[in-house]
């Protein structure tokens, strides 16, 4: 029993598709399959990156090798990027000792599929014994009920359920699934790792077979577009084949070992348009690069905060939600350091929505380069927080008497208002009088401000306003 396999190239389509699949020495156009599909590892050994997560005895080395525990092999959630061998480990989870592989796509499948497959795993371990590996892929968007029909075959070990989800399965996958399965991290490879898979395509008979000659800086560049990815990588390579054997002169011939068609940097950049923009606007991704764009401006990192903004853009994020946090670091991070930051910031906020994008990008940019060239100040940021600290532990009476509501009838002969003195009725408009309530009155001690940009001038009146208002209670 087979479900036929989705388009393994759904998520890598920033290559230029070449006119046929290109093909290896000695073969014919367009009879291949993809050349990231022919190149699929077929052992553990020829499985690039994932170090950590097949080391020795770890839990998906033992799956694949076919141990398991006192009652059979636990399921399996993969979760990392694309490109990082998920399809691959499920098929080499499936090869041990001769089970069952059966793929369905959470994009297409429903509760019936996922039923149908446990009726034939509980058929074809009772008929030949043999356990029967699900693959289901992009798990994260199967509804909680699509994820509960999963909880008796993977409970009963009727399947050995095999994952996969680029989303954080913490906020994804039901509990009670991730309870009865292992969580494995995958990461994406490293450039050495992708080099190396680039290098098998181009030497490997189920690859290209030494009929192309990849140019150093061509192989870099395929290495840095593909941002960690695998199978990007092979996409990349197939398509810049594809143009290198376009650009041969006519009579040629298809390439071959003895007459290898070189690929040049051109070719490369003809055929790879763009990198693929890795983010996600649900997912952890989205959070990560939005804490990376606002640490970026704490830490008055212009080009860092440039570059995750353009990454932010280029995703398809929505502009509002990142003039947004600009606005928020205009007073967390700078506040009275330099008013003027909240200022450019809310004007953003503002313009970006009745202009919206392609335009914005350039309101947005310049309230990201006046939040990071400003001084920085947190000092508003940690005295809001301190009060909020000290009413949360319950500190706070009564409000005094003489600042109580005295509008109303009867507010004079409850002492409303009694003894306040008008601010403006003083030579310099501040009137020494207590506005705390008591239990706070000579200890509260919010706001202290840094000696950086505006907030550096105001250190001298803030003492000597604190020392106006609370010297008299100090004894002063």
């Amino acid at each position: 029993m087979r479900v036929d396999e989705p388009d393994l190239f759904a998520d890598a389509t920033a290559a230029r598709t070449p006119r046929a699949t290109v093909p290896a020495a000695g073969a014919s156009a367009g009879t291949l399959p993809p050349l990231a599909v022919r190149m699929r590892p077929g052992s553990l050994s020829e499985v690039r990156g994932q170090r950590s997560a097949l080391r020795p005895g770890s839990p998906l080395r033992r799956l694949i090798e076919g141990h398991g525990g006192t009652a059979g092999p636990l399921s399996a959630i993969l979760w990392g990027p694309p490109g990082t061998g998920k399809t691959t480990l499920a098929h080499l989870v499936a090869q041990a000792a001769g089970r069952e592989f059966v793929q369905l796509s959470a994009v297409t499948a429903g509760v019936k599929d996922v039923r149908t497959v446990m009726e034939g795993a509980r058929r074809t371990r009772d008929l030949y014994g043999r356990a029967t590996v699900l693959f289901l892929d992009e798990i994260h968007r199967f509804s909680k009920a699509q994820q509960d029909a999963l909880l008796p075959g993977v409970e009963d070990r009727t399947v050995i359920l095999v994952a996969a989800t680029t989303e954080n399965p913490s906020f994804s996958v039901i509990a009670p699934l991730l309870s009865r399965s292992m969580l494995i991290r995958l990461e994406s490879l490293t450039d050495e790792e992708v080099g190396e898979v680039i290098d098998a395509a181009l030497t490997d008979e189920r690859g290209l077979g030494g009929a192309y000659q990849l140019a150093p800086e061509a192989r870099a560049h395929v290495v840095r577009m593909s941002g960690g990815d695998a199978r990007r990588s092979l996409t990349f390579l197939e398509a810049a084949a594809g143009v290198a054997l376009d650009a041969l002169p006519g009579g040629h011939g298809l390439p071959d070992r003895d007459d290898p068609a070189p690929i040049t940097l051109a070719h490369v950049e003809q055929a790879v348009e763009h990198a693929a923009v890795r983010y996600d606007r649900a997912g952890d991704q989205h959070y990560d690069v939005a804490s990376a764009f606002i640490k970026s401006m704490r830490g008055s990192d212009v080009d860092a905060a440039l570059h995750y903004l353009a990454r932010m853009l280029e995703a398809g994020e929505d502009p509002r939600f990142i003039a947004r946090r600009i606005v928020i670091s205009a007073s967390e991070e700078i506040a009275m350091a330099d008013p003027t930051a909240l200022q450019t910031a809310v004007a953003a906020m503002h313009a970006v929505a009745q202009i919206g994008m392609p335009e914005a990008r350039l309101i947005l940019a310049q309230a990201v380069v006046h939040n990071c060239l400003a001084p920085k100040s947190n000092a508003v940021y940690t005295a809001i927080g301190a009060a909020i600290a000290d009413v949360r532990a319950g500190k706070g009476g009564a409000v005094p008497a003489h600042l109580r509501g005295s509008g109303y009838a009867g507010a004079e002969r409850l002492g409303h208002g009694a003894g306040y003195a008008y601010a403006h009725d003083e030579p310099d408009s501040v009137a020494a009088q207590q506005y705390l309530p008591d239990d706070l009155a000579a200890t509260a001690d919010y706001y202290h401000p840094k000696e950086r940009g505006f907030e550096a001038r105001m250190i001298e009146r803030w003492a000597w306003l604190r020392d106006r208002l609370r010297g008299r209670l100090q004894g002063r």
